[in-house]
Order: C-alpha cells, then structure tokens, then sequence
C-alpha cells in the first residue's frame, strides 16, 4: 500500500513537470510575437488564472485577481523574489462576475454585479479565507455592462461604476450610466457623473489627483465610429454625453433629438473606435526611464465584431507639463497578428512596488510582467 502510494505520488510529480514544461513552452510562443520599447521586457508573472480580469495589490506583494465568468478570486505572490509568482489560492468562488478587486487596510472588496463584499485580515487567512462581509447590495442586477470596476480613491472611499443595461439605450433610474463613490462601509452612496456608457477603468493623475477614466463607445455606429474616450472628471453633475452624444461631437440617431453634444462634457483623448479600453494606470514607479512617469498605460482590450480586429495591445497615453493629453502610442502589442489572428486580450494593469507592471490577459489566464533593463 506505501508502494502504491509512492508511485501515484511520483506519477503526479512527473504529471506537474510535464504540465509546467507544456505550458513552459506555450508562453514562450505567446512572448516571442510581443513587441515593447527597446530595454523592455515581459514574461509570465502568474498562469492558470481563467479569464484573469482586474487587479489589486495587497500587503507582502500579494496580488489580487479578479474574473469575469468564472465566479473566482484568486491570490498571487512572488514569495522568492525571482519573478515568477507561485502557484495561486483561491480566495473565492461562486460569485457572480466579481471583475472588481481593491484592498485597503487588510481588506480585500470584490464587486460582483450588485454586491460589493469585504474579506477582513484575507493576508492572515489565505489558505482559509473567511466569509465575506456585504458591504452593499443595492446595484442592478443587469449582467449587460455589469462588470464592476473596483478602486480606493485618494480621499479612501470606494469608486465604482453601473453601465448601460443594452448597447444603446435611456434607462430611467439615474444610476445606471453612472460613475459613483460610497464610503468602505457602504454608507453614503453618491453618483458623481453620468451619461457613462460603460467604463471598466479608471486612475487618479498623481500630481493633481484628478480621476480620468476610460469608456467604451455603443457598436453599430460603424467600423469607426464611435470613438472610445478617455475622460476626465471635474465634478460632481457632470453628463458625459451617452446616449445622447458620443466621443464628444457625434449625435446619436435614435436619442440625440433636442440635444446638443456642446451642452455635455467631450472626451479629453479619443481612441480608435472598439478598441474597448479598459484598465489603466498612471506609472509612478521608479523602474522605468524618466519619460514614463506619471504617464499613462492603458490596456486595449480589442474589438469583438469590427471586420478588421483592432486594439489587442498595451498603450502609452502622454500628458504634456500641463497635464494635457498630448498622445498615444503602442507600447505592447502582437496579440494580434497581421492576419487578424489573436493570441491574447490585456484587461487590467498594476504598478508593483518593484517599479514593474503587471497585464492581465482573460483570453490566456495570464499575468505578465514588464521589466525595464537598463544598457548602462
């Protein structure tokens, strides 16, 4: 019986190694087709993370994932320092699209369509994690646009999103559209701003803590058009155009009757159209070259019914010293081929205390790592 029990051992051993190796083998042809900047490079952080969506950072270097269909949670760490994070934890499961992750004071929040849920001291009880605590329950429960983008804001309240219920539409109840805030415990929800189609990403600049955030224009205006925006909040009130208006300038056929897209606020950069940006990050690490910080990497998820796929890539988004968008330029790509061919979708992006920065991919279950190699 021990003999048999050291062969299954040994056997599941061999499994694993030949399992690692395979999936070894597989990233690097993933990673030999994608294009950075001289002095960059990017391998697999994390693997096994089915639809691997937004991403948090926790104490100790523990990252937290979030997923869409898949319903789970999970943990990454790189505990030994040589770049590649150990196998994940699972930290939940059975929710419903918990895209949103964000951590703050030994906590972990995970918005899941109409819930967001707390999990006190997840660092203590990773192996265990413990029952999570409701801290609100009142959004819709539509799963059209009901992937919740999760983040603290400078002032340590939590900011999310609801998005249009449909692809172009006028719901009644003021909260859909909308970008709102609430304190941690639930309390004193606000709505900050709408006319917001459906935003699954957002950042604060650091020098002026100014939130900007990215928003995916409706389909069927076009192979171009609509544009998708990048914007900037400037207050609580403000109307960001949908569905009356889009990318700052294009009526809508059905809604824009009696409206004037000057009466709303215009997007302050627009991307190519479908392209669906999604998460973001102003770089402040201190890895990268000068000329990257506090500029703007944004993860373009691509197109899913354009007749020529675009997006697929990482992108710089540049601020001049007055804080003004000046460009926008490739900073990974290959995902897609010039076939139309596509190997990989980045979601989300997260600084590392390292000054490295990490991009999920949902279509491989991945994270990446981007480093900086200094010739000198």
């Amino acid at each position: 019986m021990r003999l048999s029990f050291l062969k299954i051992l040994v056997a599941g051993v061999l499994s694993a190694t030949v399992g690692a190796g395979w999936a070894m083998e597989n990233h690097q042809e993933l990673l030999k087709n994608l294009h950075l900047p001289e002095g960059f490079s990017i391998s697999v952080y994390a693997d096994n993370l089915p639809n691997a969506r937004s991403l948090a950072l926790g104490d100790k270097g523990v990252v937290f994932v979030g997923t869409g269909k898949e319903g789970k949670v999970y943990a990454v760490a790189d505990s030994n320092g040589d770049g590649v994070a150990e196998p994940h934890q699972l930290v939940a499961s059975g929710l419903t699209m918990p895209n949103g992750v964000a951590y703050k004071d030994g906590a972990l929040y995970v918005a899941a369509i109409n819930r967001i849920l707390r999990y006190d001291a997840i660092g203590q009880h990773l192996d265990h994690p413990p029952a999570p605590v409701v801290v609100y329950d009142k959004f819709p429960e539509d799963k059209h646009h009901g992937w919740k983008y999760l983040r603290f804001g400078p002032d340590g309240k939590l900011y999310t999103a609801v998005g249009a219920p449909c692809n172009i539409c006028n719901p009644e109840k003021d909260i859909y559209t909308a970008l709102v805030r609430l304190n941690p415990d639930g309390s004193d929800l606000e709505i900050l701003a709408r006319g917001i189609r459906n935003t699954v990403g957002f950042d604060w600049q650091p020098q002026t803590n100014e939130l900007f955030f990215n928003d995916n224009g409706r389909d069927y205006l076009g192979e171009d058009a609509p544009p998708d925006e990048l914007n900037r909040w400037a207050g609580k009130g403000g109307h960001f155009g949908y569905p009356y208006c889009h990318g700052g300038d294009i009526p809508d056929p059905e809604f824009a009757a009696g409206k004037k897209c000057a009466d709303f606020t215009a997007p302050v950069w627009k991307y190519p159209a479908h392209v669906a940006p999604l998460g973001m990050r102003f770089y402040q690490g201190g890895l990268f070259p000068a000329e990257y910080k506090n500029q703007l990497f944004v993860a373009q998820h691509g197109s899913w019914n354009r007749s020529e796929p675009q997006g697929y890539k990482v992108v710089l988004v540049k601020f001049d010293k007055q804080g003004e968008v000046v460009a926008e330029e490739d900073f990974i790509s290959g995902w897609l081929d010039k076939d139309g061919a596509v190997s990989g979708r980045p979601v989300d992006i997260l600084a590392l205390p390292d000054g490295g920065l990490l991009v999920s991919d949902d279509k491989n279950g991945l994270v990446y790592k981007v480093s900086y190699h200094s010739k000198h």
